[in-house]
């Protein structure tokens, strides 16, 4: 048995949750880039692309390692694609399939942070 007050190691459930955030990271981006490439011409969907995604290259790193910081900013990085695609779907029928893809998809990468957020919390062994 550990000293009491040891920090307990990361479960199963986190790694895969982990894992989970990730796939759908990247599947947003696949299709967030797919719906800018098919809509725009290839300059301006370069644009499109390179605002929209770049900031996720930011956190994709403390994503991996499982920091805390890096969870809550993805959390607050996946809002504006909520908006867009939710706006999208209400107001260019010509794009619905991918607005409401991308509003599924954002969701559940946004529900899977903040699972993450909460498995990835300290946790100290109980004192007896």
């Amino acid at each position: 048995m550990s000293a009491p007050g040891a920090l307990v190691p990361t479960p199963p459930a986190a790694r895969i949750a982990r894992t989970l955030a990730l796939l759908l990271l990247a599947t947003l981006g696949l299709v967030f880039t797919a719906w800018h490439v098919a809509r725009f011409s290839p300059a301006t969907a370069l644009i499109a692309c390179v605002v929209g995604l770049a900031p996720w290259l930011f956190v994709v790193g403390g994503l991996r390692r499982g920091q805390p910081a890096s969870y809550l900013a993805a959390l607050l990085l996946t809002t504006p694609y909520l908006g867009y695609g939710l706006m999208e779907v209400l107001a260019n029928p010509g794009a619905r399939h991918y607005a409401t893809a991308m509003v599924f998809i954002a969701f559940a990468l946004a529900v899977t942070l903040v699972a993450c957020l909460r498995l990835n919390r300290p946790r100290v062994q109980a004192l007896p």
